[in-house]
């Protein structure tokens, strides 16, 4: 294993920079520390989606999420490093796919809610979304890997139909939103 922190503060931000991980420094507000910041962010929102109570199978699938956003934190950290790979995002897919097979057809949008863990969930989801945005905003400045952009993309996609699976799951049903309310 690499280096090991011992010491948690260096003060060596505070001149607004921060480490990446090939060492150089760079801008805390710079697009990339946006992207992984975000991701970083992504994750943490997972995790508090997993301190809720949930099926085995989603929490053993998040957990697994959890450990593909630390390494593709690790290559948006480190230009020109590779972590995502095009089975990683297929991976996502195939999950979404088993998902949603068994929900009903959307007929009408969708609000955040359905209970504590689809409500979580729906968070986690809009982070995620941030994050795919962050990340794109750096493409427009660096190379970023397609796999990450589209790991970000599937994954969203795959927060909102658990958030469906955990309302359902959850005994809340989905939260629909009226568009005639008045």
């Amino acid at each position: 294993m690499g280096n090991r922190l011992s010491k948690i503060y260096t003060r060596t931000g505070d001149d607004g920079t921060t480490g990446l991980g090939d060492g150089s420094r760079i801008a805390k507000d710079a697009p990339r520390v946006a992207a992984y910041g975000t991701v970083d962010e992504a994750n943490s929102a997972i995790g508090l989606l997993l301190a809720t109570t949930l099926p085995e199978d989603v929490r053993d699938l998040l957990v697994s999420v959890q450990h593909q956003l630390f390494d593709l934190g690790g290559e948006l950290c480190i230009p020109g490093h590779a972590a995502i790979s095009d089975a990683d995002v297929a991976r996502l897919e195939e999950r979404l796919d088993h998902y949603n097979a068994d929900l009903p057809p959307l007929k009408d949008f969708i609000l955040p809610g359905g209970g504590e863990a689809a409500a979580r969930c729906h968070v986690a989801r809009t982070v995620v979304r941030r994050a795919e945005r962050e990340t794109v905003t750096l493409s427009r400045h660096e190379a970023v890997r397609p796999q990450a952009i589209g790991y970000l993309n599937r994954l969203s996609d795959l927060l909102f139909v658990l958030a469906r699976v955990l309302a359902r799951a959850g005994g809340h049903g989905e939260v629909v939103w009226r568009h005639e309310r008045r």
